[in-house]
């Protein structure tokens, strides 16, 4: 392997490491401040935040959620033959369109909040009150995309990754305070919960424009290194606006449409939910309640390595389109099979350790919920995350190769599968919430599935390692799992703390896991080297003699 080779894949590790680090910070963030949210919230206004939430994320999705990851496809196919004026117009034409598609949005966000609740979502009384205050957000969010497309699309992830974090923490503060103020302030009023639901979307709202006023410094700073950059470029020609307009919307549509498939399941999900329980007697209160639970304890803390491959398969987009336009298909390879094999090595132990410790870790976070039914739907359906860490990472290789449209096919396909099977379960059974749960997990498995047979068809030399991608990561899960056993049922017998236990397992599973995991040879020195805080791994592990 010649040595520009091995940088690329270096390259490539440590800033989808850097992506996938931040977003593990971000979420663990998110779900600190969940829990004081949650407990203030209650159940019904957990269940409002969950619902305005999915509303806003779809109303996101199709006005400008996709624009870091089509902006830094197209500027990554620019960056690798050097056309550096086209990629300054790209940047402003996305802007633009950031402008006018964020202000559309979240003014039919604003304007319509009123009208969703009235017609659409009938049984969630006072949902239009957080879904208000969530509209600015759309805006702010849009020019937040092209920025971090833009330093994407050069192949830096530092300005994305610090100004997530920066994000969050903003949110994190401000959704707390204001929840519980909001909630003293509309003590009286019959729309409380909902009040309190709009004051943790207060948080999301500023810690948006938080991140924006960073990476609006990083790029004033960084914009005399741009404006030198094109005036190096001798290429006597530059696209039109019209042009690079065009390829913006044909390279957003199909990311669009594929997300929007995959977010808009969630609102199917609790309409269905609403509509067929209100017709079977159920009241409007105890349905948000459920939501509730379902919302901000199953969906919050699945969502956390969930994030992770996310920010992993977007991580993988630009170096693959890089190596695609080079029709250097190692590279590519190597991209694809390096993202799968990241995914599983998180994938795998969240998975087993949320089946196994889902209720104690509810019940140790959240203290005024029902942690028992909160940690049934975590053990029916940790599953989730194995299913979309594999959907997302071969979602992102097809879009990496122009097969933009599959994704979208195959998330429209499983979306008819899972409304089909979600309203059987709801109607002819009487499992309730727990539909909602079981199509949470087929419909990952049948993106998954259809992504890795278009794979094969259009990389027929792909093949994925198997031993170390899915074996070992697994192997070190069922002992992680045995581990936790031990310590947590073990301890049961001495002390009845379950904040005690829990912890105690948890740093049980996570020694076990990484000692099993390097073991059997999950990852080599060189490997372990390209991860975040590779080089300190690697001292323990010798330290451990578990590696040499």
């Amino acid at each position: 392997m010649n040595t520009r080779s091995e940088k690329k894949r270096a390259d490539f590790l440590k800033q989808g490491g850097i992506l996938a680090l931040a977003s593990l910070i971000v979420r663990f963030i998110g779900m600190i401040y969940r829990i004081p949210m949650s407990n203030i919230l209650g159940e019904e206004g957990n269940g409002l935040y969950g619902l305005a939430f999915e509303i806003y994320d779809v109303i996101l999705i199709i006005s400008s959620y996709s624009l870091p990851i089509a902006l830094s496809k197209i500027i990554s196919a620019q960056q690798a033959g050097k056309q550096y004026k086209n990629t300054g117009k790209t940047f402003r034409v996305a802007m633009t369109f950031a402008v006018c598609s964020g202000g559309i949005f979240g003014g039919f966000l604003f304007f319509g909040a009123n009208l969703i609740e009235t017609y659409i979502y009938p049984e969630y009384s006072g949902v239009q009150i957080p879904i208000r205050i969530l509209a600015p957000t759309i805006f702010i969010v849009a020019l937040l995309g092209v920025f971090r497309g833009f330093f994407q699309g050069k192949k830096t992830m530092v300005p994305t990754a610090v100004s997530q974090v920066i994000e969050q923490i903003i949110n994190a503060i401000v959704s707390v305070a204001a929840s519980y103020f909001f909630i003293k302030w509309n003590a009286e009023s019959m729309y409380q919960a909902a009040w309190g639901a709009a004051g943790g979307t207060l948080g999301t709202c500023l810690g948006a424009a938080s991140a924006l006023l960073l990476v609006l410094f990083v790029y004033w700073l960084y914009r005399p290194i741009q404006e030198k950059l094109e005036r190096r470029d001798r290429s006597q020609s530059t696209l039109s606006s019209r042009y690079l307009f065009k390829v913006l919307i044909l390279t957003i549509l199909p990311i669009v449409l594929s997300q929007t498939v995959y977010n808009i399941s969630g609102l199917i999900d609790y309409k269905l939910f609403g509509w067929i329980s209100g017709r079977d007697g159920v009241d409007s209160y105890t349905i948000k309640t459920i939501v509730g639970i379902y919302s901000s304890k199953y969906r919050t803390l699945s969502s956390v390595p969930i994030a992770i491959s996310t920010a992993i398969a977007s991580s993988m987009i630009p170096s693959a389109v890089a190596a695609y336009t080079e029709r250097d298909t190692e590279q590519l390879k190597y991209n694809i099979a390096s993202g799968m094999k990241f995914n599983m090595i998180i994938a795998f132990p969240c998975t087993v350790g949320f089946i196994i410790l889902g209720q104690p870790i509810i019940q140790m976070l959240f203290t005024n919920t029902d942690y028992v039914l909160g940690g049934r739907m975590m053990m029916a359906g940790a599953a989730a995350i194995l299913f979309y860490a594999l959907s997302n990472v071969t979602g992102g290789a097809l879009q990496s190769i122009d097969k933009m449209r599959l994704p979208v096919i195959h998330s429209a396909i499983s979306l008819v599968l899972h409304i089909i099977l979600v309203a059987c379960l709801l109607h002819f059974t009487g499992i309730g919430i727990y539909a909602l749960i079981i199509g949470n997990v087929t419909f990952p498995i049948v993106v998954f599935a259809l992504n890795l047979l278009a794979i094969k068809r259009y990389i027929p030399s792909y093949r994925q390692e198997t031993t170390k991608t899915f074996l070992a990561p697994l192997s070190a899960s069922l002992w992680m799992a045995v581990a936790i056993v031990i310590v947590y049922w073990g301890l049961g017998l001495i002390i009845q703390s379950n904040i005690i236990r829990t912890l105690a397992a948890l740093l049980a599973a996570v020694f076990v896991y990484f000692v099993v995991f390097l073991l059997l040879k999950g990852l080599t020195r060189d490997e372990l080297f390209d991860f975040p805080m590779g080089r300190r791994l690697y001292l323990l592990a010798r330290k451990l003699r578990i590696m040499n």
